[in-house]
This record gives C-alpha cells, structure tokens and sequence, in this order.
C-alpha cells in the first residue's frame, strides 16, 4: 500500500488548488492527508482574473477541513507533498514547523508539487540550495520569489525538473496533477522489488 500524499496549506488557499489535488488523489486511490498550521477548518478563496484588473480578485469559497497540524507531522510517514497556492503560501511559511516538514521531502529526494503562490513557501527554508540551478513555475507576481532561491523562473506555465513539479495557477491543473502523479507512481514503481527470475 502506498503512502499518504501530504497538501501542506491554510486560510487563504485557492479553492481549485486545494480541492483539484485533494479530489484527484482520492479519485487514482491515494490517501491524501490535509495539514495546515493548525488542525481546523480552513477558509478557501477563489482567486479570478478580471479584465481591466493588473492582479486577480479574491472572493470567500468553501470551507474544508484539515487533518493534521504541521507540528503532529512525521514527513516519514508519506510519500510526496503537494503546496497548492492562494495566500495560504504567504502565512503557513511562517510556522516554526514548515521548514522541517519540507526539508525532509526535498532531503530524501520525495516528490513535491508546488502551484502557483506554492513557491513563496521554499523561502522559509534554511537553505535554499536545494533550488540552485533548478527551473520552476509558479505565479508571475512570484518570479522575483523564484529567482531569490537561486532557481530559473520557467518560460512555460509548467515544468517538471527531477521530482520538483510546478505550475503558474488553477488554470494549469490538470497538467499539474497529471505530472505530479506520474512522478509519484514511478517513484513507487523504483521502490518495488524485482521479481525473482528462475
């Protein structure tokens, strides 16, 4: 049986970034477990681009509740990490605990997805090394964020470097989700045995 998938966010997410993950992991059989900095019922946004508007309009959308508070977290205990955006990235990176939560993953080479305003949360990171000479998408208003870790703000609105997925916003999710999952399943498939050969 596979590991749980980890959503790290918070108030403020964007609700297709959130949800869109959550409901796609449930629906190829993944247990996928919500942590925010607190165990509680998050407020979601939905973030629109509007004509005439430089930046999107944010508007109250679900509630959904989170399983788990960052600091009850043991990264061991799952398989890869999805960091959906909105304005959830700005504040949970904040908490004392993110930091050891993904460090782990990137430590031990584990998937991670990030979309949108994920990125801004690589920023609360000890060390940022881990993104040196890397490529990712995220959020346009979030390139200088990219670029301060070291990292090549990618052309396209998504990329894939090693098991690093990222994406630009909701509109790219089901890119997002099809390439973070086929990263998930070939790290499961690399971490099966070989079958005997008589």
């Amino acid at each position: 049986m596979s590991k749980p998938i980890l959503i790290l966010t918070g108030d403020g997410a964007e609700v297709l970034e959130v949800y869109y993950p959550y409901y796609r992991l449930l629906e190829e059989g993944y247990e996928a477990v919500i942590a925010s900095p607190k165990k509680k019922t998050l407020h979601t946004v939905v973030h629109d681009f509007v004509e005439g508007w430089d930046t999107y309009t944010e508007k109250p959308a679900h509630l959904l509740e989170s399983h788990i508070g960052f600091a009850d977290v043991n990264p061991d205990d799952y398989a890869a990490i999805i960091i959906p955006g909105g304005r959830a990235p700005e504040y949970i990176r904040q908490d004392a605990e993110l930091p050891r939560i993904v460090q782990h993953f990137l430590d031990a080479d584990k998937p991670v997805g990030a979309i949108c305003h994920g990125a801004q949360v690589f920023l609360a990171l000890p060390d940022t090394g881990y993104f040196v000479g890397r490529t990712l998408s995220a959020y346009n208003a979030c390139k200088l964020e990219v670029e301060k870790l070291g990292a090549t703000y990618a052309d396209g609105t998504l990329h894939v470097d090693g098991k690093l997925v990222s994406g630009h916003a909701w509109p790219d999710l089901p890119g997002f989700m099809r390439e973070f999952l086929k990263v998930v399943r070939a790290e499961e498939t690399a971490g099966e045995p070989e079958e005997a050969t008589v």
